[in-house]
């Protein structure tokens, strides 16, 4: 999931929260299940239409979201088409396009807060094992607000990196970035420590 709630609301904004994560959880295994290049790319076609039925604004937001994607999926194809194995190297880069592109779809119509309360409701049943259900929550909520952050700061890195040389930045920014999200980790990790912090780090 890489997005955060469109802005464009649409019906699917008001289905249930739990509804939508069950109905990508079964079109996730359905897509893992699928070894058929026609199934997958008729599986994407659907994708799009559901990203383009709330209109244009809600379709480029979408795809804007998903474009970050494309790296891996020509890494993919062209190791599959120099192993030769090319049919099964564009299922593999479908299956990914659309398992990433549903999920993208479920958090593009659905409030962090309504995916927090499912994550407790599903949790709940382990607080007497000990388990800490803020952490839980603050950790889900982190992967899905900052990984659109460090989309965005990895794009940046690689605007840099081609404003300062004619080859390719690749692997050259990954340590950048590292240090970025490391960086970005310990400032929240500083707030969190300013507001208080966890139960569990005060009794430690």
């Amino acid at each position: 999931m890489i997005s955060l709630t469109s802005p464009v609301k649409t019906r699917a904004h008001d289905w249930p929260a739990g509804a939508k994560l069950a109905a990508l959880c079964m079109a996730s295994m359905g897509l893992f299940m699928a070894y058929d290049l026609r199934v997958q790319g008729a599986v994407m076609l659907g994708v799009l239409l559901l990203y383009a039925l709330p209109g244009p604004v809600f379709l480029r937001y979408g795809l804007q979201r998903i474009w970050a994607l494309w790296p891996f999926g020509v890494v993919l194809l062209g190791w599959h088409i120099w192993m030769g194995t090319p049919q099964e190297g564009g299922i593999v880069a479908l299956r990914m396009f659309n398992a990433v592109a549903l999920a993208n779809l479920v958090t593009m119509t659905t409030s962090l807060q309504a995916m927090m309360a499912v994550v407790r409701r599903l949790a709940a049943p382990f607080v007497r094992f000990g388990v800490n259900l803020r952490a839980i929550e603050l950790a889900a909520a982190m992967v899905i607000r900052f990984t659109p952050v460090l989309a965005v700061k990895g794009a940046a890195l690689a605007q840099a990196w081609r404003a300062r040389s004619r080859r390719p930045a690749g692997w050259r920014i990954v340590m950048p970035l590292m240090v970025l999200a490391l960086d970005d980790a310990d400032h929240v990790a500083e707030a969190l420590r300013a507001r208080g912090g966890f139960e569990v780090d005060k009794k430690i």
